[in-house]
This record gives structure tokens, C-alpha cells and sequence, in this order.
């Protein structure tokens, strides 16, 4: 169900609170440069400094603005399995189209642990689910057993977001995980390499940037242009690097903030980029002719 490219989305501050103006601008900017769905309330999104209630009004305003233009996959993951069920199932209450769970954090459970977590959350929803392994994050990883263990037992788990860096590991998951299940790259450099070896898409933090130029890099790949999807894998690389100078999302919403888009507001313990990496992220973008 889940290909292409899927933005995962900042959460525009101002003030202290979410800008929903500006929030529903970025919504429509990426509708309107084709994406195939857009991730509110993930890693990029801040949800770890969202209250409760604003992280549901996030995902709320994401399926208003979008009003079926493009998917909605929410952000309701959390390293307590009772908080993860509650805020997926009010995620699909809200009309979402699927639900984006990291693996849990900080509490470092094993395999079965991880399994259990998963379980209990398909059993309480009826949304499609978006695995999400992300170990630099999570201190943990949803081991390539796992994976294909909850893809046999949960028709609701249907895609994997992949951030753990390694064509390897998505070489194995796609060679034992079902043909249906689809495996997306969590990161902008790995995007060709993983498709390469059997990705179909990226949750992208550059396509808060460039939407249609990582649309174009994935659906040439995808048509068999190979060259088409390197030549702008290479064009964009210099911009996929630098938006990971400091800890996502600092650098991209400093990016959108010097093109006019939003405010560069952070959350504690996220604090504005460094001068000297945010000058060099400056000249990145106008080397590429976007400032």
C-alpha cells in the first residue's frame, strides 16, 4: 500500500505554540508537488516536545489540509505500549491513513518484547501500519525476524520505514518479508541505495525542501531510469548531507525558515543551529539555486 515518497513533515512554531497557518501552507505546498503522502508527528515532526493534545491537533490539521489529496500515515509511536494503542486509535479515529510506529525507545526490550508491542497495537486498530526501525534513535532495532514474524501474523502491517543505514539489512528483509509488504528508506542518502537492492519509496525529510525532486528521483527509479534517478540523487546529495549537519529537524527547518516558510523555532532541548553549520547549509542551498 505505502510507495513513493511520503514527507515527514516539521511542526511549524510560533510563539510557543504549533502555527497552524503555516502548518496547513506546508501541507498544501507538498499536495501540491505530488508527494504520495505526508507524515505528521514523527521524528522530524517534534513529537517527542508535542504535548498530548497537540500532537493529535497536528495529525487533525494533516488530514483537514490534505482533505484526501495524498495519505496521511500519523506518527503514534512511544515507548509505552498502552500510550502507543491510545494514540493510534485516536489517530484513526481522526480519518487517517496509516500509522508510522517506531520501535521502542529507551526501555531496550528484546525481540519478543518488540513483537508483543506491535501485536497489541494491531489488534486494537484496523489502520494499516508503517513499521519503523530506527536504532540510531531507539537504542533498538525490529530485528529482520521480527519484521517478517509481524508481517505473517498482522494483515494491518503492511510497510516498513528503514532507517538502520544498511543495504544488507534491507537485502534480507526484502529477500523473507512477502512481496506486498513494501520497504521505504527512513533516510534521504539511502533512498537509491535502498531501492536498489528493493525499497519503494523514502519517508523523506528533504522533500519538506524539494518534493517534487525526490518525487522525480523515486518514480524515475521506479519507471527502470536508472540514470534519470541517479543524476538527481547526486544533484540533491550535497543538500540530503547538510540537512543532518546537527540533529534533525534543526537543519531543516532552519532551511525552510531561510526560504520564508516558517519560523525558526525549536522546542528545549532542540536549540537553533550552530553559525557556522547554518552558513554552510546557506550556501548549499544557493549552490543548488534554491535561495
Amino acid at each position: 500500500m505505502f510507495t513513493g515518497t511520503y514527507t515527514a513533515i516539521v511542526t511549524p512554531f510560533k510563539d510557543g505554540k504549533v502555527d497552524e497557518a503555516a502548518f496547513r501552507r506546508l501541507i498544501d505546498f507538498q499536495v501540491e508537488n505530488g508527494v504520495d503522502g505526508i507524515v505528521p508527528a514523527g521524528t522530524t515532526g517534534e513529537a517527542a516536545t508535542l504535548d498530548y493534545d497537540e500532537h493529535l491537533r497536528v495529525v487533525e490539521i494533516a488530514v483537514e489540509q490534505a482533505a484526501k489529496r495524498c495519505l496521511i500515515v500519523a506518527g503514534t509511536g512511544s515507548n509505552s505500549t498502552r500510550e502507543a494503542i491510545e494514540l493510534s486509535q485516536k489517530a484513526e479515529r481522526l480519518g487517517v491513513d496509516g500509522l508510522l510506529l517506531a520501535s521502542p525507545y529507551y526501555n531496550k526490550p528484546t525481540q519478543e518484547g518488540v513483537y508483543r508491542h506491535y501485536r497489541a497495537i494491531a489488534e486494537a486498530v484496523s489502520t494499516k501500519i508503517m513499521l519503523y526501525n530506527v536504532p540510531g534513535r531507539t537504542a533498538g532495532e525490529i530485528g529482520v525476524d521480527t519484521c517478517v514474524r509481524l508481517a505473517r501474523d498482522f494483515p494491518t502491517i503492511v510497510s516498513l520505514k528503514e532507517a538502520g543505514g544498511s543495504t544488507e539489512r534491507v537485502s534480507l528483509l526484502r529477500k523473507q518479508l512477502p512481496r506486498e509488504f513494501t520497504i521505504l528508506s527512513g533516510d534521504d542518502p539511502q533512498t537509491l541505495p535502498f531501492m536498489a537492492v528493493g525499497a519503494v519509496g523514502v519517508v523523506s525529510v528533504a522533500s519538506n525542501i524539494i518534493p517534487r525532486e525526490v518525487v522525480q528521483l523515486v518514480a524515475a527509479f521506479r519507471k527502470g531510469h536508472f540514470n534519470e534517478s541517479l543524476n538527481q540523487h547526486l544533484r540533491w546529495y550535497p543538500l540530503f548531507k547538510d540537512l543532518f549537519l546537527e540533529s534533525n529537524p534543526i537543519p531543516v527547518k532552519a532551511a525552510l525558515h531561510l526560504l520564508g516558510r516558517i519560523e525558526a523555532e525549536y522546542r528545549l532541548p532542540l536549540c537553533e543551529m550552530g553559525s557556522s553549520n547554518l552558513e554552510r547549509l546557506r550556501r548549499t542551498l544557493v549552490a543548488l539555486g534554491l535561495l
